[in-house]
């Protein structure tokens, strides 16, 4: 085995470098987002990349700060006072997330529908927007206490953006535009086919040019020269005793206060939901096809946020983001998750001062698109194209969030989701029936009148117990209704079966490509 994974360092260290240098504008810009310490996000992204990469069974999955994570970071630092308590709270999240790891919970995140964590993706998006929006104005608590408008979760805050068309800084404005246009230009089609796109992410050019744009501003056009309260500021170690204070320790004398212990279970459910999800999507991208075991994931997360709790680190979950430029840039094994913890330690020891002249704008700019990218018009016309019971699930879980808080928002997007389940299994049973061996040797599955997506976890586990070189029929011709959910599963192993040598046909199944669903 080690063998195997030394033997492709031609591939994992060039992907590694790449990964590196996307995660690291992220890795300050979800800091920032999170109201925590920028360098509280270089150490998670360290943590992400060099322990979980390690103890990981995923060879493409990379973890690290996660935009999913900031309202609750953001929300939980300010509601328990301190960053010192909020990591008591990360250190049991991490406890909790092992706990689910041992007991084998790895099946949690097929049992949320696909419509309610779509919406509680596109409610973070649309709260990372309204949260960046000041940094993109030249705006920020540093400098602007009394201008700056922190997101409390009320339409109140997005009224007042108004007010900041008299309090902009105009250079901050000149940047965070650029950035924005460069990533854009970034992200076309014409563009990615470009080879030195691969080894040169859209966020590092984001961050050197508005850092060149900056220093132009200095010597030609001082007016809009944003000084160091407007730029990332980074602790620079000149000694061992400055090394060992770049760390901040987690406070537990608060442990019997139970918004402690609520912060730290929204953590652990929310940092594992998205740990899976992402997880499971970096396994459709491996062009291996090779299956990450979501128990060892927990394990593995669990261990890290410990970590990160007591070292003074956000807590990371595994990211599609940072997942999907490591199998773009070729990555084989998972040493260049950990090749890139690697990189991003090395680059806050020996070059801190280049990272401390990068604007705020910039993190903004790239933040504001990730927030873009979670909540763009298309996923809405695509939810709403899959019907109201899809599409109100995921508009309520927006609106709970936007307008109260995550939790909230999830409970109002699974208890609408529940509804359309109970009147449509009103009189229907939604049981899965057996797996019927026939006399060729196939297998065949048939679906039951009402197969919702609380079947999913099941069909799933039925699917991966299928021996290889078997034949498979789905039938569904006995089905009235079969969720979104279910079809999707249908379809990634129907993608997916070839690596297993097994044959799939089905029977009266739509397929959501053909709707185009997909």
């Amino acid at each position: 085995m080690q063998k195997n994974i030394f033997s492709t360092l031609g591939n994992d260290i060039p992907a590694g470098l790449v990964v590196f240098l996307v995660a690291l504008p992220l890795c300050l810009g979800i800091a920032l987002a999170s109201g925590a310490p920028l360098f509280s996000g270089i150490i998670a992204g360290v943590i992400g990349g060099i322990v979980i990469g390690s103890l990981s069974g995923s060879h493409t999955s990379v973890s690290g700060p996660a935009a999913g994570l900031t309202v609750i970071v953001l929300n939980a630092i300010t509601e328990l006072g301190t960053f010192e308590v909020f990591l008591s709270a990360v250190v049991l999240a991490g406890i909790i997330q092992i706990g689910f790891g041992i007991l084998k919970a790895g099946v949690i995140g097929y049992y949320f529908p696909t419509s309610v964590i779509k919406g509680m993706l596109a409610g973070i998006g649309i709260i990372l927007i309204i949260k960046q929006i000041p940094y993109a104005f030249g705006v920020n608590e540093t400098k602007d206490l009394e201008k700056y408008i922190p997101f409390v979760n009320d339409w109140d805050t997005v009224l007042s953006l108004g007010n900041l068309s008299k309090t902009f800084d105009f250079g901050a404005i000149i940047i965070s535009a650029v950035s924005i246009g460069i990533l854009i230009f970034w992200e076309q089609s014409f563009i990615k086919k470009l080879s030195f796109t691969k080894l040169i992410p859209g966020p590092l050019v984001v961050v050197l040019l508005g850092i060149g744009l900056n220093k132009y501003f200095k010597f030609f056009v001082p007016t809009l020269y944003l000084s160091n309260e407007d730029k990332v500021v980074l602790p620079v170690v000149d000694s061992f005793v400055g090394f060992t204070d770049l760390f901040t320790f987690p406070d537990f004398s608060q442990l019997g206060n139970s918004d402690v212990w609520l912060a730290a279970v929204t953590i652990g459910i929310i940092a594992s939901l998205e740990t899976l999800l992402s997880l499971e999507a970096a396994d459709k991208i491996d062009p291996l096809k090779r299956i990450s075991p979501p128990n060892r994931e927990l394990l593995a997360q669990g261990v890290g946020n410990v970590i990160n709790g007591f070292i003074g680190g956000l807590p990371v979950t595994a990211v599609i983001v940072r997942s999907s430029a490591n199998v773009t840039a070729g990555s084989k094994t998972k040493i260049s998750a950990v090749f890139h913890g690697i990189l991003l330690f090395a680059s806050v020891i020996f070059i801190p001062g280049l990272l401390n002249l990068i604007p705020l704008a910039c993190l903004a700019a790239i933040l504001l698109m990730v927030g873009y990218k979670l909540t763009k018009v298309s996923l809405f016309r695509h939810q709403a194209k899959l019907g109201w019971d899809q599409f109100l699930p995921f508009i309520i879980t927006i609106l709970g969030i936007v307008l109260f808080d995550l939790l909230i928002g999830i409970g109002l997007g699974m208890g609408i989701a529940m509804v359309f389940i109970l009147l449509r299994n009103y009189q229907n049973s939604y049981l899965l029936d057996d797996k019927k061996e026939e006399l060729d040797g196939s297998i065949r599955i048939v679906l039951s009148e009402e197969v919702s997506f609380l079947n999913k976890g099941a069909l799933i586990k039925a699917l991966e117990e299928i021996p290889e070189g078997k034949h498979v029929i789905i039938d569904g011709s006995k089905s009235r209704v079969i969720d979104y959910d279910v079809l999707e599963v249908i379809e990634n192993f129907k993608t997916n079966a070839g690596s297993r040598k097994i044959d799939v046909d089905t029977i009266k199944i739509k397929s959501i490509k053909s709707k185009g669903l997909h």
